[in-house]
């Protein structure tokens, strides 16, 4: 720092300033000068304080807050704005042939973006280099209000209903007891759960530690909808492949990391950055008709399950560059606040089942975290016209609308005063009515499919990385009980012989040089 911007002893520290520079008087929150920030106020030089210490209190208790809650999963995380360039095609096709959202119908149409790339399980200053699926979270801040896209780097999910969301997510965490976490609980759950065996193929290789943010990939993992003027939908996934590169690490490779530097993807990312070496992904998607596919045996619903490239390729649509970091880690990057539930006209829901239950939850966390007024916040609120009938809650700062003219006595709808209507949909633009029909009912979707998948990717990974993932999932299932070893491997076997094989072998032959599995 720069002795000349100011004297923290004395001297000169007033308002005015003869060179023009920024006014570096310390004030609190209240816009009073502190001409004393380092002695309490005391009965003598000695003490005792006294009760009236109402800058040192007001500074006390306003670091005694300065955290907000840690998000239950991704609390560990960065953070960079950017923007999404459109091609204006989806393939070879006009943009408007399958999407109404105008982010994707000019050529060279740029919407401003933030991105959060974040671990999922572990805490908020937890290594990097720990084997976890990746956060993808993108917020476009379009002129039709803001569209977040949340997602992962790997591209399915460990179980295809929201309802087992939590029990997941309490396996992988540390135990209640120990606050350990242990292998022994999360295999335990995953040998009773066979539609993970794909996304525990994926985890447990390279893949499931991506060297740094800027080289790996990203997806939506679930299946959206997009449709057009006419209304006409089609099911979609949502991809972004890294132009620097894909790369991972061994689990070797991340231990001499996380020797030296536990913060490496993020320090990575902003050194990028500020060297102008601006990351950049091309966003994709891939299409199907919006029906059930009865073709195909498993559903595209499902978000175990990737959509087979042959027969829906992926069609670029545009890319995503990231350009500045952020001025304030905590404002722009703890306090961002996603949710699925947050679309654009022109985009929808599908039927997913995770994806409905994840558009509760997330919208949910984020009041409870940040508090009911989180989308006021700068990083969160939309860039465009912003007017509702909402009002109060806590930290709420301003009226929605009222600065733009909106009448501040009427905060509901409809009114005869002149006051907030309903917006008109455009002229010759056609809803999406998708058509719902059956009984309410508590059952698995019927074509399942748990291990086939797991096998193709299992073949199709190179002979070092099926070395990786053998030694990773021998590494903690040889800890286990028998009765879980035994169905994991009755998993893998399914998925491919050489696969179950590989890890029964390698169980055998750890439990001859380390001590018997214990029971919790």
């Amino acid at each position: 720092m720069n002795e000349e911007n100011g004297n923290k002893n004395g001297g000169d520290n007033g308002n005015s300033n003869q060179k023009g520079e920024a006014n570096l008087t310390l004030t609190n929150r209240q816009g009073h000068p502190i001409y004393n920030n380092q002695n309490v106020r005391t009965v003598g030089d000695r003490g005792p304080t006294v009760l009236e210490n109402y800058h040192f209190l007001e500074k006390m208790s306003h670091f005694d807050r300065e955290r907000i809650p840690e998000r239950v999963v991704h609390a560990r995380g960065t953070g960079a704005h950017g923007y999404f360039e459109a091609y204006g095609t989806i393939g070879d096709e006009p943009a408007s042939k399958y999407t109404r959202a105008k982010l994707f119908q000019e050529k060279g149409k740029q919407t401003p973006v933030f991105i959060r790339f974040s671990s999922v399980i572990h805490g908020g200053h937890s290594p990097e280099t720990l084997r976890d699926p990746r956060g993808f979270a993108i917020k476009f801040y379009t002129e039709d209000g803001n569209w977040d896209l949340v997602g992962n780097n790997l591209k399915i999910f460990f179980i295809r209903d929201a309802i087992k969301f939590p029990d997941f997510i309490h396996s992988f965490k540390p135990d209640p007891v120990t606050n350990l976490q242990d292998p022994r609980r999360q295999f335990d759950f995953l040998s009773l759960t066979p539609e993970a065996t794909h996304m525990i193929t994926w985890l447990f290789s390279p893949w499931g530690i991506p060297a740094t943010y800027r080289h790996m990939q990203g997806s939506g993992v679930n299946t959206y909808k997009m449709y057009n003027k006419a209304g006409e939908a089609v099911l979609v996934k949502y991809h972004f492949q890294p132009k620097q590169g894909v790369k991972n690490l061994t689990q070797e490779e991340a231990n001499k990391i996380q020797a030296t530097n536990f913060n490496h993807a993020t320090q990575d990312l902003y050194e990028a950055i500020e060297r102008g070496d601006f990351p950049e992904w091309e966003m994709c998607v891939q299409i199907m008709s919006d029906d059930e596919h009865a073709e195909l045996d498993w559903d595209p619903l499902d978000d175990t399950k990737l959509w087979d490239e042959d027969k829906f390729p992926m069609l670029p649509v545009g890319r995503v560059v990231l350009n500045r970091n952020p001025s304030n880690f905590h404002n722009e990057v703890e306090q961002s606040a996603f949710g699925t539930g947050v679309l654009v006209d022109g985009v929808d829901f599908s039927d997913d089942k995770m994806l409905q239950g994840r558009t509760f939850s997330y919208s949910d966390t984020q009041r409870y975290r940040v508090g009911p007024n989180y989308l006021q916040l700068p990083i969160n609120r939309p860039k465009t016209h912003v007017a509702t009938n909402q009002r109060g809650g806590q930290m709420e700062y301003h009226v929605d609308g009222v600065e733009a003219g909106e009448n501040p006595h009427v905060n509901y709808e409809p009114s005869s005063y002149d006051a907030l209507r309903e917006a008109k949909r455009p002229e010759g633009v056609v809803d999406h009515t998708p058509y719902v029909a059956g009984n309410v009912v508590r059952q698995t979707i019927s074509r399942q499919n748990n291990f086939k998948q797991a096998g193709e990717r299992y073949r199709s990974f190179e002979d070092w990385e099926r070395d990786e993932l053998i030694k990773n999932l021998v590494g903690g299932l040889s800890r286990c009980n028998k009765d879980i070893q035994d169905r994991m491997i009755g998993y893998f076997t399914e998925a491919d012989a050489d696969y179950g094989r590989r890890v029964a072998e390698g169980i055998r032959m750890a439990a001859e040089t380390q001590e018997p599995a214990q029971t919790m």
